[in-house]
């Protein structure tokens, strides 16, 4: 286990079309978007949440396992599963949560598990972090291996979820403050900081800790502040958008196996890697994101497919230039 990831796992019930009660299932949660995202593309990953016994929380063992997702680190339970709706709209996908009481929710392992030796990244963040007791233990496991593990926080914000954003963006400073590497939309960026230039956002990140923020926008690319460095961009994949759930999870996962595949495994390795090599980093995780939306549901794309892809562009833009 290079990567492991903790937070909620769920069915997402997909409106057939928009104002349509025929749904859809499909496993889903942000951090099991990520972490059969990260397995696909080649790097051993392991998954820390609680599943129930139900019928769906069976159904998601089985998916991981398929995925080949290590679950040895997976509780189970006779709480229900997380349910989620998801109606998709011209401008964006609006969502409707049940939450209360579920398995994952419940996630509050005593004493923590034990993440292996060789694991080097940690993922943490989405809806996971709306409910107790696992928010607090999700906290703690995060605090217990950020000495020796790159913490990667996606806030990935569910306004519907959340009662009071006032007091739900202190706790984002908080999680902030614990973060190597972070990564947002553009939607998160407007929730969390109305009105403010994305990239005071960004720096404030920067400043409470974190090593490197990227946000992303959709099929306009995405950008990276470090600091001390000037911003960079890098552009989206142009391709036929059939579904964008799990796009942002997907480019999230892509992040931790292009940084692991550039040799970066601790925290201080996010500050010497140049601009050539977040550049490569950035096109290997939107690559991989746009490869996400060519299908429907969230549905990563394998290491193969990606890696084809950016021979494919590159191969594209020699030919543009010697035209």
């Amino acid at each position: 286990m290079r990567i492991a990831l903790t937070g909620e796992a769920l069915i997402d019930f997909t409106a057939s079309e928009a104002g349509s009660l025929a749904f859809l299932g499909h496993e889903g949660g942000s951090p099991l978007n990520t972490a059969v995202a990260c397995a696909r593309l080649g790097q051993p990953t392991g998954f820390l949440t609680q599943l129930s016994t139900d019928l769906f929380g069976e159904r998601l063992m089985r998916f991981l396992e398929a995925n080949g997702v290590d679950t040895r680190l997976v509780a189970r339970s006779g709480a229900p599963s997380t349910l989620a709706f998801v109606e998709r709209t011209p401008q964006t996908n609006r969502y409707a949560f049940y939450t209360r009481g579920s398995a994952d929710a419940t996630w509050a392992p005593e004493p923590l598990p034990e993440l292996p030796a060789e694991c080097r990244f940690l993922h943490f963040g989405s809806i996971s972090l709306l409910q107790e007791p696992a928010s607090t233990r999700i906290a703690d496991l995060v605090a217990a291996n950020a000495p020796r593990c790159v913490i990667v926080f996606d806030p990935n914000v569910r306004p519907s979820l959340i009662a009071d954003m006032s007091a739900y963006r202190l706790r984002v400073a908080g999680w902030l403050a614990m973060a190597d590497l972070v990564k947002l939309s553009d939607e998160d960026a407007a929730l969390l900081a109305p009105g403010r230039p994305v990239e005071e956002l960004a720096r404030g990140a920067l400043a409470a800790g974190a090593r490197a923020v990227i946000l992303t926008r959709g099929g306009e690319g995405a950008t990276l502040w470090r600091a001390g460095r000037a911003r960079l961009d890098v552009a989206a994949p142009r391709v036929r958008v059939v579904d964008t759930i799990g796009a942002g999870d997907t480019f999230t996962a892509g992040l931790s196996v292009a940084l692991l595949a550039h040799g970066v495994e601790q925290r201080a390795q996010l500050d010497t890697l140049g601009d050539d090599g977040w550049r490569e980093v950035m096109r290997f995780a939107a690559t991989a994101a746009a490869l996400n939306c060519t299908r429907e549901g969230a549905d990563p794309p394998s290491l193969a497919a990606v890696q084809e892809a950016l021979t494919r562009r590159d191969t594209t833009a020699a030919g543009d230039a010697r035209s």
